[in-house]
């Protein structure tokens, strides 16, 4: 695979349907009030961040009384937290797919509207929009804009249905609120009507992807390569090719893409997914570099800012670390960074602190349900760790049956070890580990439950792997790794 372009592709917008101005849907409106809610209750959830980093003397008793401040408007309930010791979140950078458009949703959401707001029945305007709202999301870590997401990509297909722009929204919104089966069927439907839309091609990937499909979605990937060949497509190509241990070939794939890369949102997002392929095999020097090369390109791309806390922690620059992450969750307090900084600060013996950013955890999790994600693998992950370990089990389960991916088989493996079931735990560790995916947080599971169940010398072999891979995968977990393994050496 090399970036090319086929020219021979047709063109995926279809003609404009025309008509009259329709009054059934207002591209403004009632929206307007409900992004004003939106905006209000995130508003709430970043001052609701913004307690830990002023220091305030009743630190915990007061993030709790703001987080009561800022979800009261969208009346949600808190029932869930994030992220497992050096798992990375959903919303980490670099981890799976990235965006599907190379449009600005800051400005392509007001614009589109507005144009709506003339051209009521232009379908493929609300088909824009739609995908605009699921970016949105994407970028600013606000699952409330997918109902808004969905409604105008409902208009479209309203409009016109069956046509395959509206369908490949309804693809990538369905992957966003991870229901990735119906992510799978939208985008075959939509490739059944155009077998070049490249959304539609995306999100087929990201859906076999998260279905645990390996083989399937480098079949898939194999074959948006050659029909639209993009910056979209490479990142996943070389994603897949990740899972299956082709490192390698993941790089050598990034690095072209990147190469090819025209747009500072194009090189700050490709810098960011080599940045994160660095720092997985434990080279945290080259990480560094790309992630400065993501930033020179765009100074607001927080998933590099983050990349680049997490080389700073495993370079033991803890307190360069610390102000990074602290920009990132003031700015967008999703619970990758979130934890991490949690878990920098529980390293550091600052526990108030760090239960504050897990409570936020909570108060992200329960937004995000209440914009119809489903966020089992969230709550699994952190609770596992951080929070109560029976619920960590439910989600876990859940997810599991839910789809069957090295990610999902790990955060079960993790939470029935919390939960003191290691014999049950073993087999989805080692699940986990299967495909070749070289990953540290997840040797380290398996070592840890390998050590728990009298299985010594694989828990020495596989919690040295974890640290010859990346010895800064976690500030907590590295910490564990290294005394298991230096009890078990004593104990020979």
């Amino acid at each position: 695979m090399a970036p090319h372009r086929n020219d021979s592709a047709p063109d995926s917008e279809p003609a404009e349907e025309p008509g009259p101005p329709s009054g059934t849907e207002d591209a403004g409106g009632s929206e307007d009030a409900e992004a004003a809610e939106a905006g209000r209750r995130r508003s709430g959830i970043r001052r609701f961040a913004a307690v830990g980093r002023q220091r305030r003397a009743s630190r915990f008793a007061g993030c709790a009384a703001l987080l009561a401040v800022a979800l009261t408007a969208g009346s949600v309930a808190v029932d869930g937290v994030r992220d497992g010791r050096g798992v990375v979140a959903t919303g980490a950078p670099g981890d799976g797919p990235g965006p599907l458009t190379g449009v600005r949703p800051d400005t392509s959401v007001p614009e589109l509207r507005a144009r709506l707001r003339s051209q009521p029945r232009d379908f493929g305007g609300w088909a824009a929009l739609g995908l605009a709202y699921v970016e949105q999301a994407r970028t600013d870590g606000d699952p409330s804009h997918y109902p808004r997401a969905e409604k105008a990509l409902n208009r479209s297909l309203e409009l016109k249905p069956g046509n395959d722009r509206a369908l490949a929204g309804r693809a990538a919104l369905a992957a966003a609120r991870h229901d990735f089966t119906d992510a799978l069927t939208y985008a075959d439907r939509a490739l059944k009507a155009n077998p070049y839309n490249e959304h539609a091609l995306c999100s087929r990937i990201d859906a076999l992807v998260e279905l645990g499909r390996y083989d399937d979605a480098a079949r898939a990937a194999d074959t948006a390569d050659t029909r639209r060949p993009g910056v979209p497509v490479f990142t996943r190509y070389a994603y897949v090719r990740e899972l299956r241990g082709e490192v390698d070939t993941a790089r050598q794939v990034l690095e072209r893409a990147l190469a090819s890369a025209s747009s500072p949102a194009d090189v700050a997002y490709v810098a960011t997914r080599l940045g994160r392929l660095a720092w997985n095999q434990g080279d945290h020097p080259a990480a560094l570099r790309h992630y400065a090369r993501a930033l020179a390109a765009d100074d607001t791309h927080l998933p590099a800012l983050e990349g680049r806390a997490r080389a700073k922690a495993a370079r033991g620059d803890r307190e360069g670390a610390v102000r990074d992450l602290e920009d990132v969750v003031a700015r967008s307090p999703l619970p990758g960074p979130l934890v991490a900084l949690g878990e920098l600060y529980e390293a550091r013996g600052e526990r108030a602190k760090a239960r504050e950013q897990y409570a936020l955890v909570d108060a992200w999790t329960a937004l995000a349900r209440s914009g119809g994600v489903h966020a089992g693998l969230d709550t699994a992950l952190a609770a596992a760790d951080h929070g109560d370990k029976d619920a960590a089990l439910r989600a876990a389960r859940a997810e599991w049956d839910r789809r069957r991916t090295v990610h999902t088989a790990d955060a079960l493996a993790w939470a029935l070890h919390v939960g003191g079931r290691d014999a049950e735990a073993l087999p989805y560790a080692r699940r986990a580990t299967a495909t070749g995916y070289r990953n540290a947080a997840f040797l380290h599971h398996l070592g840890i439950i390998e050590r728990a169940v009298g299985r010594d010398e694989d828990a020495r072999r596989h919690l040295r792997a974890a640290l010859d891979l990346n010895p800064g995968f976690s500030p907590l977990g590295a910490r564990e790794a290294r005394t298991a393994l230096k009890d078990l050496e004593a104990a020979r």
